[in-house]
């Protein structure tokens, strides 16, 4: 078939309009994938900010509490001599692995400490598997044999890799990890969430924590809408802390809480000092990256002494 002048101009066309269209789409569209492309653009030269703190876990007492926030929900337990660790994601970028890097949001802040800074891991703590709480990288290279509790039928996603063992547990269950330091219980808790990878499969769990030693209690929210499913363990406590997230609800409110209602959770549970988590190191959502904290720090104007921390790598410590 001859390609006519009148064709080539034809094609010139489309192809032009095409491009026109995707960069229409791009710039203005609100659908998931145009959002996301977009902050990747926006965020591709922007450096990642040094935490403001950086936690000294050498030197913490073996016989207390003590608690560092290392990035988004990723803490730094020191639990009475056993060491923990909440959903680690402690790389500069969360989301989907493509062999030579990751496809996803970048760090506003790097994290507290890196993988080779961290004391060898007794415990980790999965909430769920998205991408920014089971992170692939993260946990195959965590110093250290760890034994993990995850929820239910994710177990499969990270495989035995370097773990002691692993427990999946549904809410209601229980699981006594024993360890050369001693014994941690475990209760996964009931929380308003999601827990698909790919979206498609709906069928793996999602959990809250109760743990206990050394006859104190700690909660860990995991990640969670408003619920008045806290109240419930109220009973169960009281809990020294609670660590709770505070951020990514606008607009996604029906999977993550507000500041206020992390707070008001933690209230009913009895919890006497918060941890807030899932806030200022991704951008997940459309709220400005400091109105999390500075909506905390409000709602505890009148009782500011049960705010532990409110920085990346701050450290506290339970008296």
């Amino acid at each position: 078939m001859r390609f006519s002048r009148r064709k080539a101009l034809i094609a010139g066309g489309v192809a032009t309009t095409g491009v026109a269209g995707g960069w229409w789409w791009l710039r203005s569209s609100n659908v998931w994938a145009a959002r996301f492309l977009r902050e990747r653009v926006r965020e591709a030269d922007r450096d990642i900010a040094p935490a403001p703190h950086k936690p000294m876990p050498a030197s913490w007492d073996a016989n207390a509490v003590t608690v560092a926030w290392l990035g988004h929900t990723t803490v730094l337990l020191n639990f009475h001599g056993l060491t923990i660790l909440t959903d680690p994601a402690l790389g500069n970028r969360i989301g989907l692995g493509l062999g030579l890097g990751t496809l996803g949001p970048k760090r506003f802040i790097a994290p507290a400490l890196r993988l080779n800074e961290l004391p060898p891991i007794d415990v980790v703590l999965l909430s769920h598997a998205h991408l920014d709480h089971m992170d692939m990288p993260t946990l195959s290279r965590l110093p250290g044999a760890p034994l993990v509790v995850s929820a239910h039928a994710t177990a499969d996603i990270f495989g035995p890799k370097r773990f002691a063992a692993t427990h999946e547990l549904r809410w209601g269950e229980r699981a006594t990890l024993r360890t050369a330091k001693g014994e941690l219980r475990v209760e996964a808790i009931e929380v308003k969430h999601w827990g698909a990878r790919w979206r498609s499969d709906t069928h793996r769990g999602y959990n809250g924590y109760i743990l206990r030693r050394e006859g104190r209690a700690l909660l860990f929210g995991g990640d969670t809408a408003n619920t008045d499913g806290f109240a419930a363990l109220r009973s169960r406590g009281p809990f020294d802390l609670a660590i709770m997230p505070i951020g990514a609800y606008r607009p996604w409110v029906r999977s993550h809480c507000t500041p206020e209602e992390a707070l008001k959770m933690a209230d009913t549970a009895g919890a006497r000092h918060i941890v807030p988590v899932h806030h200022a190191t991704f951008k997940l959502s459309d709220e400005p990256m400091n109105e999390p904290i500075e909506r905390m720090q409000a709602a505890l104007a009148k009782e500011a002494d049960r705010l532990a921390l409110k920085e990346v790598g701050q450290t506290f410590r339970l008296t």
